[in-house]
């Protein structure tokens, strides 16, 4: 199923459809500030194989973002993060930008394998935030294209996006044209900062 939602006005019954299908274990397609991701509701047990046989791998090699509407769910998910780390953070979110932090119990086991750390994102995408809230907690989500991919038009097209997994995932949500370029990675689970990935957000906001 695609549904078109417009920024500009963002239908509740559109919001509310995505969200219905989220909480029955739906796998959705929807448009972040980066590049167009793979999502479904973290509470749901079945997602995480389902986005990992869709994308071909394994979970083990699957690399999966909490994505949050604000900073208010992190001490849900992850232990306590360090001042300077949290101003950093709150500088550049909303924004294209991946932290990597320390996991806490709450995240489910399947998650975390053999790391004890998270991917939190916060994407400045009003579409992604309105159905991260009426979901009432964060998508479990997963760029739709691996880093090793070429670039190509499925990318950022919800059209050929949608022709290309209308029969594989629940719905595509068409937020207009996506970004062609991930977003940066910085690793803030050890004793040191470490820019992981260069990708859409600047490095500027770690001076």
């Amino acid at each position: 199923m695609l549904i078109r939602i417009n920024d500009k006005n963002i239908p509740e019954k559109s919001i509310a459809e995505i969200v219905n299908c989220l909480k029955n274990g739906g796998i959705i397609i929807y448009p972040t500030d980066t590049v167009y991701a793979l999502g479904g509701d973290i509470t749901q047990p079945k997602v995480l194989e389902k986005i990992c046989k869709l994308k071909g791998i394994k979970l083990e090699k699957a690399n999966f973002s909490f994505v949050c509407s604000n900073l208010s769910h992190l001490s849900e998910f992850t232990k306590p993060i360090p001042n300077h780390i949290f101003r950093i953070m709150k500088k550049a979110l909303p924004g294209p930008y991946t932290f990597i932090l320390e996991a806490n119990k709450n995240v489910p086991k399947l998650l975390k394998q053999n790391k004890d750390t998270i991917g939190i994102r916060v994407p400045d995408n009003l579409i992604c935030k309105e159905i991260v809230e009426q979901l009432g907690n964060p998508i479990i989500s997963t760029s739709l294209h691996d880093s090793s991919d070429d670039i190509l038009e499925y990318f950022s097209d919800p059209e050929v996006i949608h022709n290309e997994y209308e029969k594989k995932v629940d719905i595509v949500v068409d937020g207009g044209f996506g970004n062609i370029y991930a977003s940066t990675v910085i690793d803030c689970s050890g004793d040191e900062i470490i820019v992981v990935r260069e990708g859409l957000g600047s490095l500027d906001i770690l001076n």
